[in-house]
């Protein structure tokens, strides 16, 4: 660790192996996982079924680079363009990259349609990634600070609010985009209601810009849909993936669809290692798996089995604000700050995390049961009456 470089506030504990919704650590400690690796485990940890086809993979070929042909790479986009009703698939390898092909898409769009000076509608708490644009997209003072001059082009309005964005229309003739997370993650598991996609969906079609769903942490089946817009029946114009969709294997993508779909031509965009041979093939069993196994129906029931059970377990507890989530994304807000909550946590074997400062954050993997479920409720619900009767 000394010479790792000091951009996390690491907990004082390393994982030596795991097994389904469950991790030891090298002191032979065992943890109930319902966090999944920031919602990147999505078939939890040493899957029989990802494990072989990796492990086989591997020993026929790891990478050939974009300068040739990708049978695997073929296959997923073809899968992705199904479920999600899209057009094409550009692979890279981390959110953030998705992220900035979508918005780089966005421009290349405003451009041909003679805008000048693009720019992008965002929403305050979003959160994007953590290169220069995507950092400038997101709606994290915390983030940004220190980072200045940030990249111009966007411009910010509050979640939920289409009058803003509507506003924005009539007098901001730059606007060529609007970038949503349909559950806004690192903001504290806010969902973006029906009415408001479908407005969204209707101005941008009205105005000529793309819609732009960061699906990142949501998309891959956890909201209990292979994608967050499902639930509200529209079609994007640009969806960017990454976290689950490789099971743990680092990828990324972003679809386009319509009039965003074409833009890019060779030299337009790239990526060395996106969509490369291991990559596609964990993703591709990934997908397979969930298909097979019905997951997308359990996050369905296993997530309610959840929220219900905090509900129930934390009913009259002063200093509990929400119980909010889609799926196996969940976040319980509190009336305080509670990071200390991931301490403690472990100190009972459950892996947590908490964000925005007073949402305790839940991300299990897809593959969690309802035993296990009821065991995360039987130690998050105590853990946090505890807390709130101690402040």
């Amino acid at each position: 660790m000394s010479h790792v470089m000091n951009t996390y506030a690491r907990l004082p504990i390393a994982f030596s192996h795991g097994d389904g919704s469950w991790v030891t650590d090298t002191e032979g400690k065992c943890y109930l996982d319902a966090l999944a690796g920031i919602a990147v485990s999505t078939l939890g940890h040493n899957h029989p079924v990802l494990v072989a086809a990796i492990a086989a993979q591997a020993g026929r070929l790891l990478h050939s680079s974009n300068l040739y042909r990708i049978p695997q790479q073929e296959q997923l986009a073809d899968k992705l363009a199904e479920l999600a009703g899209m057009d094409e698939v550009f692979f890279c390898n981390s959110g953030c990259e998705a992220n900035e092909a979508a918005i780089k898409l966005a421009r290349f769009h405003g451009h041909r349609q003679g805008v000048e000076r693009p720019a992008i509608v965002v929403m305050e708490k979003a959160f994007h990634g953590r290169t220069m644009a995507t950092l400038s997209a997101t709606g994290n003072r915390k983030a940004q600070a220190g980072f200045e001059p940030l990249v111009s082009g966007f411009v910010r309005v509050p979640y939920n609010d289409l009058e803003a964005i509507q506003a924005i229309a009539r007098t901001n003739h730059n606007v060529v985009a609007v970038m949503l997370e349909i559950i806004q993650g690192e903001g504290g598991i806010n969902i973006a209601d029906v009415d408001f996609q479908r407005g969204l969906r209707a101005l941008c079609d009205e105005k000529g810009w793309l819609l732009i769903c960061d699906e990142v942490q949501c998309g891959t089946g956890r909201t209990g849909s292979w994608f967050g817009f499902q639930h509200s029946g529209i079609r994007p114009d640009v969806v960017t993936l990454a976290k689950g969709l490789g099971g743990g294997v680092p990828i990324g993508a972003c679809l386009a669809a319509g009039k965003a779909a074409g833009l890019f031509k060779p030299g337009k965009h790239g990526s060395t290692f996106g969509g490369n041979q291991l990559a596609t093939t964990a993703a591709l069993t990934t997908i397979a798996v969930i298909e097979e196994n019905g997951l997308i129906d359990s996050a369905v029931a296993v997530g309610r089995l959840i929220r219900e059970g905090l509900a129930q377990s934390l009913a009259g507890c002063a200093g509990v604000v929400d119980i909010r989530g889609q799926g196996l994304m969940i976040g319980i807000e509190l009336d305080r700050p509670c990071g200390e909550l991931v301490s403690r946590a472990l100190d009972v074997g459950l892996l947590i995390n908490v964000t925005a400062d007073k949402v305790v954050r839940l991300l299990p993997p897809l593959t969690f049961s309802a035993d296990e479920a009821r065991e995360l409720v039987s130690r998050l619900a105590a853990l946090i009456g505890d807390f709130l009767a101690t402040r």
